[in-house]
């Protein structure tokens, strides 16, 4: 069966909510993982929060954060293992404990249909998560990596890119290809406090 992602159309609200965190004892986790999996084996995303998927949980599914691959799929140009690609990782309850560096992107959503925003992320992010099996982990995740995360952290909040993007366009599928040619992932500095880049970089 096709699955398909709630959009700001369908059920804005329930994107909206703040995801509940996985319990210990979750008799429906498996489960709940399997949805993630099989929406993004069916659809070219680079990851998925539960919550798109009607599931409000804090659970973050990593399909594809390699930029050179998601760069020969959007140009037609990926073979059969880059269009079957899947980094197949779970982050269970994931908090971001340090930002650092800054990177710009023009950023889509499943969820948000053809707003595509201009939005600031932090270069290098330290998060602390569990994996499937209930083990702790604290990993750094660094460049387009940390676009994407950030981007699903956001979505266990409740937060749209929309909502913090300081440009946004309507945009289709084929539009947003040939615009990405020339607006491209940018990295503004690798180093140095998110919070007080984020705040001078706002004042250029």
């Amino acid at each position: 069966m096709k699955l398909k992602a709630i959009t700001i159309e369908d059920n804005e609200a329930f994107l909206r909510q703040i995801s509940s965190p996985v319990k210990k004892k979750d008799a429906s986790l498996k489960a709940d993982i399997k949805v993630l999996e099989e929406y993004c084996k069916q659809n070219e995303v680079m990851a998925m929060a539960a919550v798109q998927l009607g599931i409000p949980k804090r659970i973050i599914y990593l399909k594809n954060t390699n930029l050179d691959v998601i760069r020969k799929l959007r140009e037609n140009k990926a073979g059969e293992e880059e269009r079957n690609y899947n980094e197949a990782r779970i982050l269970i309850n994931p908090v971001i404990t340090n930002r650092e560096g800054l990177t710009d992107y023009w950023e889509t959503c499943a969820s948000c249909l053809d707003n595509m925003g201009h939005v600031s992320r932090p270069y290098k992010i330290t998060i602390e998560y569990y994996d499937v099996n209930g083990l702790k982990h604290v990993d750094n995740f660094e460049g387009f990596e940390s676009t994407v995360l950030s981007h699903e952290m956001d979505h266990l909040d409740g937060i749209l890119h929309m909502d913090i993007a300081d440009e946004v366009f309507l945009m289709s599928k084929e539009q947003r290809k040939i615009f990405r040619k020339t607006h491209d992932y940018n990295i503004v500095s690798k180093v140095g406090k998110y919070e007080e880049l984020l705040k001078d970089n706002n004042k250029v």
